[in-house]
């Protein structure tokens, strides 16, 4: 299928290395020139605008969900355990959102607060006098580490086998992509052990919940979950957990090191971060795109997307979008945002924005707290290799 409306030198891949380090040109012409493009080479649409990106990611009934919501998976046609909430439809992902929305509550949330500024304290005092230090490796990869471990009732010993195992099944050899063949990353067998230890020795975490939880499922039976169930959810909510907020706090350095400005903004009026947070989501999510089977014929554009084809929604482009972002491009800590779709849409909003925010919100805060100012150490920093989530491996800053 050749594409009716792009020009023969534009080119979207999602693969492309050259296009992660700065997708937002090729977003840009997207937009302009082929607001639905079609990829030949990996036989996949993918829409750019903020109301087709919107639309993508709220018409159930268009785009489903369930074979995943990751090109790789669609592409694949795996069939997904039960429990991966976020590539189910409903009435089974009704069912099982329900389940995980008990423990995401933003009253839950809040209460976290202290342990969170604690695990930032953790990383960020032994640090102060240094001369810099790792955005990612010392506070990306330990405070989220922490905190979805303490929720989860992972001991602390074992909470950097946990981060680093889901962090693996995201690794993708550059300009392919991701191996789901042999992906183990929706087997939760790794979590047995600590759910049997926590079956019999309950607690207030989230295995318990999710183990002792009585609810009504899609056929009306009132159960809990199965023992399989539970590991799933496991580990979904483990690696989700570490992986996204590890990505905001690595793009916090990056865009406020060249943002210096608007960083110092934020150094004198504190009231700013929670909007500071959500620019920063919007202008550099950790994820900039989520894709969709869809389910029957769609018109777009004066284009028919058949029936079986893969979709990508472009939410990277979409928060840049000039119909919906005035000045889209620019960076700024006290812009009005409205909705931004860097959590998604409807029913598949992300269960965990209130923890990522509020700890993206805390992090900066006690960054701020102790190095107002900082430079990028661009010699040492280091890209992920990733096709679902973009970002750095590490982003070190020197301190004047």
């Amino acid at each position: 299928m050749t594409n009716p409306t792009a020009t023969a030198d534009l080119t979207y891949d999602p693969y492309d290395r050259d296009i992660d380090v700065d997708p937002y040109p090729v977003y840009r012409r997207l937009r302009e020139e082929a607001p639905l493009y079609y990829n030949e080479e990996y036989d996949f649409f993918a829409v750019s605008r903020f109301d087709d990106v919107q639309r993508g990611l709220v018409d159930r009934e268009a785009y489903s969900s369930a074979r995943g919501s990751v090109l790789e998976f669609i592409k694949a046609n795996i069939e997904m355990p039960s429990g991966v909430v976020i590539f189910e439809d409903p009435p089974l992902h009704t069912v099982h959102r329900g389940l995980l929305s008990r423990v995401f509550t933003p009253n839950k949330m809040r209460a976290l607060e202290p342990k969170v500024r604690e695990f930032c304290a953790r990383a960020l005092d032994p640090l102060v006098g240094a001369g810099g230090f790792d955005f990612v490796a010392d506070l990306g990869a330990q405070m989220p580490m922490r905190t979805i471990g303490m929720l989860l009732g992972i001991p602390e010993s074992d909470q950097e086998t946990v981060r680093d195992r889901a962090k693996e099944h995201l690794r993708t050899d550059p300009g392919k992509p991701m191996d789901v063949t042999a992906d183990e990353m929706m087997d939760g067998s790794f979590f047995a052990d600590y759910l049997d230890w926590r079956a019999e020795h309950p607690s207030d975490d989230i295995m318990t919940e999710l183990l002792f939880s009585e609810f009504e499922d899609e056929t009306g039976a009132t159960r809990r979950l199965t023992r399989e169930e539970v590991l799933i959810y496991v580990s979904v909510v483990a690696g989700a957990g570490n992986e996204t907020t590890n990505r905001l706090i690595g793009w916090m350095g990056k865009v406020l090191g060249d943002h210096p400005e608007e960083r110092r903004a934020l150094v004198e009026d504190r009231s700013l971060v929670p909007n500071a947070i959500e620019e920063l989501l919007r202008f550099e999510p950790p994820t900039p795109h989520v894709a969709r089977y869809v389910a029957r014929d769609v018109e777009l554009h004066g284009t028919t997307v058949p029936a079986g084809s893969a979709m990508i929604c472009l939410s990277g482009s979409a928060n840049r979008d000039e119909r919906v972002y005035p000045d889209g491009e620019r960076f700024d800590v006290r812009r009005e945002i409205g909705q931004h779709l860097t959590f998604g849409y409807g029913i598949h909003f992300c269960l965990g924005a209130s923890l990522a925010r509020m700890e993206g919100r805390i992090a900066l805060d006690e960054v701020l707290t102790r190095f107002p100012e900082w430079d990028v150490d661009w010699e040492h920093a280091r890209r992920a290799q990733a096709s679902t989530v973009r970002g750095w491996d590490s982003l070190p800053v020197l301190i004047a």
